[in-house]
C-alpha cells in the first residue's frame, strides 16, 4: 500500500483541501496510516501531475487561495487496480519494543516513564476514536454498505489501542515488580 492509494480511498467521493486530508489522517487515519503535511501535500502534487486527481482554486479573503482535490475516473481506475490485489499483512516496525529490549542499560524508572508516555497516547487517541464512534455511527443497523467499512476502520482503530494500553499496563506491572499481580491477570484473563 501506498499513500497514494491512502489519500484516493480517503477523498473518495468527497473533496478535500490538502489541510483537511492532513488533519484527517492525523485524527482519524492513524490507526492505518501516517503522513505528515508535506508528504500528503508532495502526494497530492504527483496524483494531480499523473491525472488520478483534480484540484480547484478557492479563493479566500485575507488568507491564502484553498485548494479542493477530487478523484478523477483515472484515480478511481487505478484504485480500482489496487483493491482486487492480495494484500499483505502489515510490517510491524515499533521503536518502544526496541526500546524495551534495551532497557537494560538505563535505570528502571526511565523504560516506566515511556511505557508510560505511550499508555497516555494511547487512552488519548481511542478517547477520540470512541467520540468518534459515538458521534457518527450511533446506530450501526442503519449504515450503508460504505459507512460499515469506514466502522470497520474505525472499529479497528479503538481494538488496536486497547491492545496497546492493555500491553503498556502488562508492561508496567512486570517491570515495577509487580509479578505476581501480573501472573494473577495472566491466568485471570
Amino acid at each position: 500500500m501506498s499513500l497514494a492509494h491512502t489519500i484516493l480511498a480517503t477523498l473518495g467521493s468527497e473533496s478535500y483541501s490538502g489541510y483537511d486530508l492532513w488533519k484527517k489522517f492525523s485524527q482519524t487515519s492513524r490507526y492505518y496510516w501516517q503522513a505528515s503535511q508535506q508528504q500528503i501535500y508532495r502526494e497530492l502534487g504527483k496524483l494531480e501531475k499523473d491525472g488520478a486527481i483534480t484540484s480547484v482554486l478557492i479563493p479566500q479573503e485575507g488568507r491564502p487561495n484553498k485548494k479542493l482535490y477530487r478523484v478523477t475516473e483515472e484515480g478511481i481506475k487505478a484504485l480500482k487496480t489496487w483493491l482486487v490485489e492480495p494484500s499483505e499483512p502489515m510490517a510491524i516496525r515499533e521503536e518502544l519494543l526496541v526500546k524495551v529490549i534495551a532497557a537494560k542499560l538505563v535505570p528502571k524508572s526511565v523504560i516506566l516513564q515511556e511505557i508510560e508516555r505511550h499508555r497516555q497516547i494511547h487512552l488519548q487517541q481511542l478517547s477520540v476514536y470512541q467520540d468518534i464512534e459515538q458521534q457518527e455511527f450511533s446506530d450501526i443497523s442503519q449504515l450503508s454498505y460504505e459507512r460499515k467499512c469506514l466502522y470497520l476502520t474505525l472499529r479497528c482503530g479503538i481494538r488496536y489501542e486497547n491492545y496497546r494500553i492493555a500491553w503498556c499496563e502488562e508492561a508496567i506491572a512486570l517491570l515495577d515488580g509487580e509479578s505476581v499481580r501480573f501472573a494473577n491477570k495472566l491466568t485471570e484473563g
